[in-house]
């Protein structure tokens, strides 16, 4: 498709592309943030009635509950890491921004590297 296109051409339809993506991302994130509010709204009130969940028209819902774990404490939960070198409770990313922040100072950080990726910088005329 876009191999007949010349250079130029090639810019401007990833513009118009990423236009209309741009366009429908916004319906989305409208239509998310509904959702979520009608979510909110539903576990509110059936929480207040005491009750599971609801059968419409078209569909029945229910309050499920999982289990969610947050760190009440971190230097607690650190010292046991170090101590049991249970690592794999952490998730293995990079801080960019303190990474960064280290860098830009002039300090490296052991095991770390920089690499550059090519990106592309895209503005309309």
């Amino acid at each position: 498709m876009t191999k007949e296109l010349t250079t130029a051409a090639c810019a401007d339809l990833l513009y118009r592309t990423r236009e209309k993506r741009y366009a429908l991302q916004h319906q989305v994130d409208d239509l998310q943030a509904e959702e979520t509010a009608l979510k909110t709204r539903l576990i509110s009130e059936l929480q207040a009635i005491n009750a599971e969940g609801i059968t419409g028209k078209v569909c029945r819902v229910e309050i499920k509950l999982r289990p969610v774990y947050m760190v009440r404490d971190w230097d607690l939960f650190y010292k046991h890491i170090v101590k049991t070198k249970n690592f794999e409770l952490l998730q293995k990313r990079l801080s960019t921004t303190a990474i960064k922040e280290r860098w830009d100072a002039g300090k490296t950080v052991p095991g770390v590297a920089q690499e550059d990726m090519a990106e592309l910088s895209i503005h309309k005329v």
